[in-house]
């Protein structure tokens, strides 16, 4: 689904992405794991185009992402919920979902139902302010807004971070569900080790600002860990 082969990035003279290699199967979920700093945040908005790539190659089921301006990718299918949420905290909640949908493919222009059914609350509280909401119904928008694009990959920045624990175990349950019901491939950076493991089919390592180990969830091992992800 999503490639990434070689890919260098800089910020002015500092080398920060070197020469990373990433593949995300179509179908499932990988989750990009690493210390901070290391470079994880800076390969997902080279991805969405937010951060100039010097070298190597982005391609989405076989279209050339670096190709394809900013405002373009998401039309090409691809949903994205950066660090922080970054939703509109002055625009109700309806308002914040209704921002993508301009980008569907599909000729309607009505908030899916689904959305709905997978964050109830957001039904609740759609004429609430976003920034009225509490972090974790923000995190829920956030995903909730990222699909309305009706993508075909979901990236998601730590999407539990700052994070009550019910709603991380919720939103675990809700990215497998997109990811095995729904059948959408889904890539995101996660620290939690445990939510990892729960949720992620596939994982690679960033280290440094190089792709250091990749494979099948259940070949992330103690050594592994050791060497790369603990402080």
């Amino acid at each position: 689904m999503l490639s990434v082969k070689g890919l260098n990035q800089f910020y002015g003279e500092s080398h920060t992405l070197w020469d990373v290699d990433l593949d995300v199967p179509k179908g499932k979920c990988t989750v990009l794991m690493g210390r901070n700093g290391v470079g994880k945040t800076t390969l997902l908005q080279c991805i969405m185009g937010h951060q100039a790539v010097k070298s190597g190659q982005i391609e989405l089921a076989g279209e050339d992402l670096l190709a394809r301006s900013v405002e373009q990718r998401p039309r090409l299918g691809v949903g994205y919920v950066p660090q922080g949420r970054q939703i509109f905290p002055l625009l109700s909640v309806e308002e914040n979902l209704q921002v993508g949908l301009p980008v569907r493919k599909r000729g309607d222009r009505k908030i899916p139902d689904y959305i709905f059914e997978l964050f109830p609350v957001l039904k609740q509280m759609l004429n609430r302010r976003g920034g009225d909401l509490s972090g974790g119904q923000q995190q829920q928008l956030a995903i909730g807004r990222a699909l309305v694009v009706d993508p075909q990959l979901l990236i998601l920045d730590e999407p539990t971070e700052g994070i009550q624990p019910n709603v991380v175990q919720e939103i675990g349950d809700i990215i497998r569900h997109l990811n095995q019901e729904f059948g959408l491939t889904v890539l995101l950076v996660e620290q939690k080790l445990p939510f990892a493991r729960k949720v992620a089919d596939h994982f690679c390592i960033l280290d440094r600002g190089r792709s250091v180990a990749t494979g099948v969830i259940d070949a992330l091992d103690d050594g592994l860990i050791r060497k790369y992800l603990t402080v």
